[in-house]
This record gives C-alpha cells, structure tokens and sequence, in this order.
C-alpha cells in the first residue's frame, strides 16, 4: 500500500513539473470564442442596419485598438517564451480585431487603426499601457501570465461596461460573443498560472 501511494504521489508531482511554468507545455484547454466561429456568428447580419448612437460608435472604436492591444502584447510574449497559450489566444484576438472591423464597416465608421504593425496605436493612452504591460511581461513567463490575465479581465470588465446601455442588436450580440471569449481566455491564463506556481513550489 506504501508503495502504490508513493507511486501516485510521483505521478502528481511528475504531472506539476510537465505542465507547470514551462513555456513549450502550456495547459490550454478547446475554446470555442470567435476564433472558431463563422462569420455569420460574429455579426447579427439583420438583413438591414439597426440605428446607432454616437456612445456606441465611441465603444466600438474602443473595442476594436483594446483586441489590438491584446493581440500585440501576446505576440510579443508568445515569441519571447514560445508559449502556446499566448500564440493559441493571439489568434483569436485576431479574430476579434476582425469581428469589430466588420460591424465598423457595416456603419462605414472609419477604422481608428491607421498601422496593424504590433505595438503601434493612435491612442497615446493605449501606447502607454502597451509598454507598461510589456515591460512587466518581459520580465518571467509568470509575469507575462499575469500580464494576460490582467488583459482579459480589463476586456471583460470594458465589454459589461458597454453592455450595459447598448442597444443595437448586432452590437450587443458582437460584445456578447467577444466577451465570451475573454472568459475563456482568462480561465486559460488562469490554469496556467497555477502550473507554474505548482513548478515553482516543487524547484
């Protein structure tokens, strides 16, 4: 019985050290966000244009340099640690910048992003908080988690902020979409963070 037992409590351990604080070993789970969804899904294309308030307009412009502000800092992070789960989510806020330029689009408001080059925004606020989060990201792997929880929880916390008082159907299902994958992205970012505090607990 000892040795069954000892033999258990050295696959758990084996199990921490394999996917803990090791970039090329991240635990990301399926998502099934925007990355993965058809066009169709991502607007509610109404066979018409619902009207749209000048508060709307301003959060959408929003929205669309926070997915970049997103996506930026996880390629940058991804490449520096060549870590899945920041290259699997990159993809997806990929996706979102796509999903938020469409319903820009539909409106004919002019895209607010005049470079796609990474860490480049037209917002002095948003280039700011580019390097800040780029920098604390630069310094460990588990900072750069850190630094992808925080994103996803300020997504999630911008996107109840605009649900809030939108109207317009096809936006609220676009907020309802986009935020859902921000769930998902902070619940991967939160695993992984608890691997490498189980890896770092054992060294």
């Amino acid at each position: 019985m000892k040795k069954l037992t000892s033999k258990i409590l050295g696959l758990v351990l084996l199990a921490f050290v394999l996917f803990g604080c090791n970039a090329n070993t991240d635990v990301v789970s399926p998502e099934s966000d925007l990355s993965k969804s058809s066009n169709s899904e991502l607007i509610n294309f109404d066979g018409g244009v619902y009207p749209i308030t000048l508060e709307e307009i301003d959060g959408l412009i929003h929205m669309r340099i926070e997915e970049k502000l997103a996506r930026d800092v996880y390629s940058v992070l991804g490449a520096a640690y060549n870590s899945q789960v920041f290259l699997n989510i990159k993809l997806s806020e990929q996706a979102h910048m796509n999903a938020v330029k469409r319903m820009l689009d539909k409106y004919n408001i002019p895209d607010p992003l005049t470079s796609d080059e990474v860490g480049v925004f037209p917002d002095p606020t948003f280039q700011s908080l580019y390097d800040q989060l780029i920098a604390q990201g630069s310094v460990s792997l588990y900072e750069g988690l850190l630094v992808g929880k925080a994103i996803e929880e300020l997504d999630i916390a911008d996107l109840e902020a605009q649900l809030a008082f939108v109207t317009n159907p096809g936006i609220v299902n676009l907020y309802t979409n986009l935020k859902a994958g921000s769930v998902s992205h902070l619940a991967a970012f939160e695993r992984n963070l608890i691997g490498c505090l189980n890896t770092l607990a054992i060294d």
